[in-house]
């Protein structure tokens, strides 16, 4: 059954870690993963979630002054990016995206909407949203191949 095209809802950082790491598990060599979500939605820990699907143990923090931070522990390296702090779509040719987004591994991309141009066509794209009329631990992760 395919984890994506779906929506999910969660109602807590559990849930919205625990649907992070069913999509971790089932990730696959390749794979483009663009977070898109305000700030605080949850994109963090979405991402540690997404690292435990790929048995990445250690711990997982967003890269925003770092850009990149590489985990290669788990079944497939995780190449997570934070590109909040990106000015200009082309200083990610200077970090390498296109030897990560080719290489043997994950991509996870949060605020990947300041690079959309340079993301490739069947990237998967989940968007992390609140809606405070359900909660304010409610989030609503809609997942879906571009």
């Amino acid at each position: 059954m395919s984890v994506i095209n779906k929506v999910y809802e969660t109602n807590g950082p559990e849930e919205t870690m625990r649907t992070g790491r069913m999509l971790g598990e089932s990730a696959a060599p390749g794979q483009v993963y663009a977070l898109v979500g305000d700030l605080g939605v949850g994109k963090t820990v979405f991402t540690k979630g997404f690292a435990e699907g790929l048995g990445i143990e250690e711990p997982v923090n967003s890269p925003t002054f770092t850009i990149l931070q590489i985990y290669e522990e788990g079944r497939l390296p995780l190449y997570h990016f934070d590109v909040y702090r990106i000015e200009e779509p082309e200083e990610m040719e200077e970090i390498g995206l296109d030897e990560y987004i080719d290489g043997d591994g994950v991509c996870l991309i949060e605020w990947a909407g300041r690079i959309e141009e340079l993301l490739p066509e069947d990237v998967i794209v989940v968007f992390i949203e609140k809606d405070l009329e359900k909660g304010l631990d409610y989030r609503r992760i809609t997942v879906r191949q571009r």
